[in-house]
This record gives C-alpha cells, sequence and structure tokens, in this order.
C-alpha cells in the first residue's frame, strides 16, 4: 500500500511542479477546461459536471453584476450541500466579491448579528431548512427585504431565493432568475480581483463564544486543499462524500475544494444519517468519506451496515476531535477501509493544518493529530510542509525550548489575513504573523503533534489546574465509555469543581462509583471529578460540524447538579 501511496503523489506533484497562484474564479474555469464533462457534484437528482458548474457560475455571476456586485463588495450564502452551492459560490469569485458562507442552523438572533456584522449587500439563501423558516425570519429581523427595503440591515440590497420546501416570495429573485438575470447581461461580471486578496469571509464555529468573520484568500484556500490532497495521496477522479456543511473549512476544503485537485466529485448530503451515508456510497461509489468521531461511531454502530455494498470505500478522514484507537481499529475491520487519517485546524489558520498520513500506524491517529500537511510547491518557502508550528508560554507569549508543552501557534502562507472589522481580535489572535491558536500541545521530535487542551477549557480545583484531556484520555479507553468529555463548573468551594458527562457505549452499563474508582487509582487526588453525569449523545451540545461546545455542555452540568441535586 504505501509504495501505491508514494507513486500517487509522486504524480500530484509532477502535476505541480510550480505553484500558481489563481482567484477562485479562475479554478474553477481552470478545471472546467481540465476536466470538462467529468461528474463534479453528484446529487441523488442531479449531476453537475464541471463545464455545466463553469456555465452555471458565469450566468450568476454576470446576474449578480447586474444587481451591483462588483470587486470586495460581500455576498452572503444561507445553503445547505444542495448541489447549487457549488455554481453560486464560484458565481460570487467570478464576480471578484467575498463570499461569506454561513452557518445556515442560525438562529433569528444569530443571523441578525452576522448580516448586520458582515455588512453583506447581497443575501443568497434558501426558502426553508428542517424547522428553520428563512424567509419568515428575515420577516421578523428585517422588515422591508423582500421590497429592498430591510429594516436594520442598511447594507443588503438583494435578497436571492432558493426554494428547498416548494415556496417562493412574489417578486424575490430565485436562483434560477438569478441565471436569467445574467443571460441579460452576459460578460457584465469582471472579476479585478487577485489571489491573495480576500476570497471568503469564514465565520468561526463558535465553541468557546459568538463568532468572527474570518478574512481568507483565494489563493490560501487552494493550497490547503492541494495540500490535503498531496498528503492523502488522492487518486485521479476520487469521490467524497460528506455532509459536514460547505459554510465550513472541514466540507468546504477537505471535501469541495480538494477534489477538484483530481478532477474528483463530491456527493455532499444535507443531514448526516448513517443510512444516506450507506445509501450514497452504495449506489455513486464513494470512495472517501469525510466525518467527525461522533458520525464515524455512529456508522459502525448502526444496525443496517451490513444491507449495504460499501466495497468502493478506501479512504476516510474522521477529524475535529480527538478519538480513541479502537475507534480507528473498528473503522479498518468493519468499513474495509485501509487509508485512515485524522487531523487538526482552525479557520483562522486556513483549514486543516495538519493529518496523519494514510499509511501511519493506527496510533498516530489516536495518539496524535498528525503532522504539518505536505505540501509541496503550495507549501512554506524551502520546506515540504503548509505551515510550520510552535509552542508558546500561554500566559507570557514567549516562544518555549523545541518540543516543549504549551500553546500551539502556527505560521504559513494559509492564514488568515485577520478578523472582519475585529482589530483587537486579530492583534490578540495573530501576532507577527503567527496565529495563536488557544490549543495546548507539543511538536513531537518526529514532528507529529499532540493535542492536550484547549487553553480555555483548564480549569482551577482547590487551586490546582486540571487539563480534562488528560481525564478524558483516561476513561475513554474503558469499554463501557463510548464518549466521555471533562468540564469544570462553578463550585463555592473549590472554584471550579471537575465533573465528566458520559455517553455510555451501547449494550454496556457502568456505575458513577466505577468512574470514579479508575479516576482514583489512576489520577492525582485533585483531578478526580466531583460529578459525574450521563447523557446520550444526541444530547451533546455541538456545532453542526460536531465539535462539542464544551462551554454549553457547562451550562448543562450547572442546571442538572443544580435541579436535580446531583451529589457531589
Amino acid at each position: 500500500m504505501a509504495i501505491d501511496i508514494e507513486q500517487r503523489r509522486s504524480r500530484l506533484r509532477e502535476r505541480f511542479p510550480r505553484w500558481v497562484p489563481r482567484t477562485l474564479g479562475a479554478w474553477m474555469d481552470h478545471c472546467a477546461q481540465e476536466y470538462g464533462d467529468r461528474p463534479f457534484v453528484i446529487g441523488d437528482e442531479i449531476t453537475l459536471s464541471y463545464a455545466e458548474t463553469a456555465r452555471w457560475a458565469d450566468r450568476m455571476a454576470d446576474g449578480l453584476a447586474a444587481l451591483g456586485v462588483r470587486t470586495g463588495d460581500r455576498v452572503g450564502i444561507l445553503l445547505a450541500n444542495y448541489p447549487e452551492f457549488a455554481p453560486v459560490k464560484f458565481a460570487v469569485a467570478k464576480t471578484g466579491a467575498v463570499a461569506i458562507p454561513f452557518n445556515y442552523l442560525y438562529r433569528a438572533e444569530e443571523l441578525a448579528y452576522v448580516l448586520e456584522q458582515s455588512e453583506c449587500s447581497v443575501l443568497i439563501t434558501m426558502t426553508g431548512f428542517g424547522d428553520l423558516d428563512y424567509l419568515g425570519t428575515l420577516d421578523r429581523i428585517a422588515p422591508g427585504w423582500a421590497e429592498g427595503k430591510p429594516e436594520g440591515l442598511p447594507h443588503l440590497r438583494h435578497v436571492v431565493v432558493l426554494s428547498t420546501d416548494g415556496r417562493d416570495r412574489d417578486g424575490v429573485l430565485t436562483v434560477a432568475g438569478l441565471g436569467e438575470l445574467g443571460d441579460e447581461h452576459v460578460g457584465l461580471a469582471e472579476d479585478t480581483a487577485q489571489p491573495g486578496d480576500v476570497g471568503d469571509m469564514l465565520y468561526t464555529s463558535g465553541t468557546t463564544g459568538s463568532p468572527k468573520g474570518v478574512l481568507v484568500t483565494h489563493d490560501a484556500v487552494q493550497r490547503t486543499a492541494y495540500a490535503s490532497a498531496l498528503t492523502r495521496a488522492f487518486e485521479d477522479g476520487r469521490r467524497i462524500l460528506f455532509s459536514l456543511p460547505c459554510y465550513h473549512m472541514f466540507g468546504y476544503v477537505e471535501g469541495l475544494l480538494a477534489t477538484m485537485v483530481v478532477g474528483g466529485a463530491i456527493i455532499p448530503q444535507t443531514t448526516f444519517d448513517p443510512v444516506r451515508y450507506f445509501e450514497g456510497i452504495h449506489r455513486h461509489r464513494a470512495t472517501d468519506i469525510l466525518c467527525v468521531p461522533t458520525m464515524t461511531v455512529a456508522l459502525l454502530e448502526h444496525p443496517r451496515r451490513p444491507e449495504f455494498d460499501l466495497s468502493s470505500l478506501s479512504a476516510i478522514l474522521s477529524g475535529a476531535a480527538p478519538a480513541p484507537l479502537w475507534l480507528w481499529e473498528r473503522v479498518s475491520a468493519e468499513l474495509g477501509v485501509d487509508e485512515i487519517v485524522t487531523g487538526y485546524g482552525m479557520t483562522e489558520c486556513g483549514g486543516a493544518m495538519t493529518l496523519t498520513l494514510p499509511e501511519d500506524d493506527l496510533s498516530y491517529s489516536s495518539e496524535t493529530v498528525g503532522r504539518s500537511k505536505l505540501a509541496g510547491s503550495a507549501g512554506v518557502q524551502g520546506q515540504d510542509a503548509i505551515t510550520v508550528y510552535k509552542t508558546i508560554d500561554p500566559v507570557t507569549g514567549e516562544d518555549l525550548p523545541p518540543h516543549a508543552e504549551g500553546e500551539l501557534a502556527s505560521l504559513g502562507p494559509t492564514n488568515m489575513l485577520g478578523f472582519w472589522n475585529k482589530p483587537e481580535e486579530t492583534a490578540a489572535a495573530k501576532r507577527e504573523g503567527w496565529i495563536v491558536s488557544g490549543d495546548l500541545g507539543r511538536v513531537r521530535e518526529d514532528g507529529y503533534i499532540e493535542v492536550t487542551g484547549r487553553s480555555k477549557e483548564l480549569y482551577k480545583s482547590g487551586g490546582e489546574l486540571v487539563m480534562p484531556k488528560e481525564i478524558e484520555d483516561l476513561l475513554s479507553t474503558h469499554p463501557a465509555i463510548s464518549q466521555v468529555f471533562a468540564i469544570g463548573v462553578p463550585d463555592e468551594r473549590w472554584g471550579d469543581a471537575g465533573c465528566v458527562c458520559v455517553v455510555p457505549a451501547p449494550g454496556y452499563q457502568i456505575s458513577r462509583e466505577e468512574i470514579l474508582a479508575l479516576c482514583k487509582e489512576k489520577l492525582a487526588r485533585f483531578k478526580v471529578p466531583k460529578h459525574v453525569l450521563f447523557l446520550d449523545s444526541v444530547e451533546l451540545p455541538t456545532t453542526p460540524t460536531g465539535k462539542v461546545q464544551k462551554f454549553r455542555l457547562v451550562k448543562w452540568a450547572q442546571q442538572k447538579i443544580t435541579t436535580e441535586g446531583v451529589e457531589a
């Protein structure tokens, strides 16, 4: 296997002997010329080729230009992973405007905040998704929007809608109508943006607080995508299935953009459902899937898995959270996948900056988050890496000796330019070009990175500093525990009282006493949690990309401890 992987990498290096910076619109055109009739976006009801996607993007770009969109303007995209997302995304790029793919699960107040904060002039939105009514939400937060006079959002001039539930609104332009408007103004769109200009404003997922608009260049996301394809050794025509939303770097870069490097296809799904994943792999012969560990566990534990032919599947990227070795071993044994990788990164750095290698021993995916992605011509000058890492003292900010544990910081050509209209936050996160992560860890002697916790998730119990990951790593080895999260909850006596939130493994039972006994045996006394709470995986407060929001978990635990009198 290792020989085949290196041969695939060599072919990719030969195809990109030097890096050619492009705008995203130019990248779409390049791929359309290269791969023309190949499928690019595969859905159950529609498949778009590269050429069809580029033509549709051209038409909508001219339509956007007719609405007054010009280079540097900001266009909001509030779409789930429907096939239309890809041509809409590249249409915005072809006008030279900045695309803002919004979290479509935002509630009214959250959406109002990002629409106002981003100052977007055009919004392309679904009519509805699940229990969310976007037309009704706009009526609430921006009365008069349908007439082009929204109250409270002075920058918003136009709204374009994609009917996802059979509804529309009289007098409001549709996505199809946007293409027709472009047909009346052929060639009007003029992309004068440069590869180093901002192409995307991506809002952070909010695991620790309110979202911020991260400014990322056209060139940066393409470099990251190429580095993913090179590190994972994509074969020609790879097909990637995922439900992770394209407003997030995971679905956008690791799925949509990375597959373009090899003329492959994406099989996007609007929501995660194990059976739909199985059906998509079976029907469309997916070779690769994107997951987070909670999704990976759900795939393994679903009783209907044997009904489907999953033989086309050869690769999986399961990232965004740590996972124990047993998970990767089960993926290999039960899904028949022999190229298993995990990774680590953040929107501010351009997405996932590290990956394990598909030829690595599975222990690397459990003990580390990988090494800096191989990047060839797209990487840090003079290095075959997309970024370089160091650790700093989380209090003083001073550099630490090599391989010492501290706060991880990274430097590379994919780093954000800053946060939109937040200079103080930018200065705190970006210091002399280095992005300060907020994550604790170390760079090992072999270049692999160990993440040991979040600096903001550390808590003090009885005056002693506790690192949650140490507790989580211990308890996750127990066969009766599927997932575990350690947090500190405010306590009058201890300052913070340690609390572990446990999701039991299916078919197993484990008691509070057994968990505490294991902790008392293996941990220093001050690290032993005071509370043990049990919950189902569906109760975990997560971002739409599957990251557990610990600040919300703390609130849930506080309420449960207070209302139910959980013993300490």
